[in-house]
């Protein structure tokens, strides 16, 4: 597919989403919406593992405030169901891992993009920012949801309310990322980090991540069903196997995804 607003690179299991539009730091319009939603259907068919990742200085702006129809008429409701929740689900509910490689400033809806991976790895030149409050709106695009389950309700609320900088490093003390790496060694590690998981059981990875995510509506009980039901399918495929000779053999493991 021609994308307009982004780049698509699958190489050695990793498929890499650029978002392309630096001279607006790469904020998000409606084509943009769109076409991440499709680059990640799209690579998650053939890939192992999707970054998605910013061109220039920026990771993401948030939402285009400059993009035709943004003003006081416009139909957020339906703006959010029919492009944005596309978009996020596609990122969330993803067979494969899927890593935010967030190398800047990630605003607004931006920073609930990159919230939306199930890892984020930020440049220590990095920020994360609730804008939404200095234009009178509330977290959207997911924040609501990530941020009480990432770093706790009072944080959260913080955050929200006074619309504060969180740096790259003070996010990842918080629990609201994974990891944050210093600017001259961000590009490789990053892509060091996406070519394990390529490289990795991903069947299994898509029961863990079912597990994880599940577990906070579940009680102990209903956890640890859920925790020997998915255990038993990952026991009868070929990377456990293949992982267990591999162990005996003292040899990397050549994992298929299967």
């Amino acid at each position: 597919m021609d994308y307009q607003t982004l780049t698509l690179d699958i190489q050695s299991g990793v498929g890499v989403i650029t978002l392309n539009r630096p001279d607006v730091m790469n904020a998000l319009n409606k084509q943009m919406r769109i076409e991440i939603t499709q680059a990640v259907k799209t690579a998650e068919a053939t890939a192992r593992c999707i970054v998605l990742t910013g061109a220039g200085r920026s990771f993401c702006s948030g939402q285009d405030l400059s993009d035709s129809g943004v003003s006081a008429s416009l139909d957020f409701e339906g703006t959010l169901r029919d492009e944005y929740v596309p978009m996020l689900k596609s990122i969330f509910d993803c067979k494969v891992p899927t890593i935010s490689a967030v190398n800047g400033p990630a605003a607004g809806a931006g920073a609930n993009l990159a919230l939306a991976a199930d890892v984020v790895i930020a440049s220590e030149d990095a920020f994360f920012l609730q804008a939404f409050t200095r234009i009178g709106l509330i977290p959207d695009a997911g924040g609501t949801y990530w941020l009480p389950r990432q770093i706790g309700s009072a944080r959260a609320m913080g955050a929200a309310l006074f619309a504060d900088k969180i740096s790259a490093r003070q996010a990842a003390e918080w629990g609201m990322i994974y990891e944050a790496i210093p600017a001259p060694e961000f590009a490789a590690y990053w892509q060091a980090r996406a070519g394990h998981l390529a490289k990795g059981p991903t069947a299994a990875y898509a029961h863990l991540k079912t597990a994880i995510r599940t577990s906070f509506d579940h009680t102990l009980d209903e956890q640890l069903a859920l925790e020997a039901k998915l255990q038993g399918k990952c026991g009868v495929t070929h990377d456990f196997m293949e992982g267990v000779t591999a162990f005996l053999e003292k040899r990397p493991a050549a994992f298929k995804g299967q």
